[in-house]
């Protein structure tokens, strides 16, 4: 029987816990179809295609991704900010594998309201950079690395990557910390094109 009460949000919603339940990459119009209960023609009133579908659940991954970021920061600065901050985008991204990795595209060209919530997620963490007195390019700068090393680790423990019987708890608590002592002095790092001291 069709669901009632069916709508782009609904669509999208439904689409965001498929992709965590089953993969990304078994998130399809049809399989979306029969979760909701409708024809798969039905979708397209509310989403243009599969792409467009990924592109919304993008959006809303980003928008979710940094409301609990913005949460674990506010009333904590510095190392507090950041810990609390990399420990919040760890659990959110194992709880919600699917959308956490379609979550990852960037805004399709001129996708304005796409854009605005890819900057408010960027602006959590260069609000906490700023409290280690960085800005301008050294706060993009630190923001990329802080999110690769914190990307990187948790796509491999998702897929499964971490093998060696090693607690994983233990090796993200010494990343984190890395990252801290890394943010700590990242306005003295040396610069591109800089030779580093012996």
């Amino acid at each position: 029987m069709p669901r009632a009460g069916l709508n782009t949000d609904r669509v999208v919603a439904e689409a965001a816990e498929l992709a965590d339940e089953a993969g990304p990459d078994h998130l399809t119009l049809a399989a979306l179809a029969a979760r909701l209960g409708v024809r798969q023609p039905s979708l397209y009133k509310h989403v243009a295609s599969l792409d467009s579908l990924r592109q919304l659940i993008a959006k809303r991954a980003k928008a979710e991704f940094a409301d609990v970021l913005g949460r674990a920061a506010i009333g904590r600065a510095r190392d507090d900010a950041l810990v609390a901050m990399a420990y919040a985008w760890r659990a959110w991204a194992l709880d919600h594998p699917g959308r956490y990795q379609i979550g990852q595209r960037a805004p399709a060209p001129g996708d304005v309201d796409h854009q605005a919530v890819a900057d408010r997620f960027v602006a959590v963490m260069t609000a906490v950079m700023a409290g280690y007195g960085l800005d301008g390019d050294d706060a993009i700068d630190a923001v990329r690395a802080f999110r690769s090393a914190l990307h990187g680790f948790v796509s491999l423990e998702a897929s499964g990557g971490f093998g060696m019987p090693v607690s994983v708890d233990r090796s993200f608590g010494r990343l984190v910390h890395a990252l801290v002592r890394a943010m700590s002095s990242w306005s003295t790092a040396s610069e591109p094109g800089r030779e580093v001291p012996a």
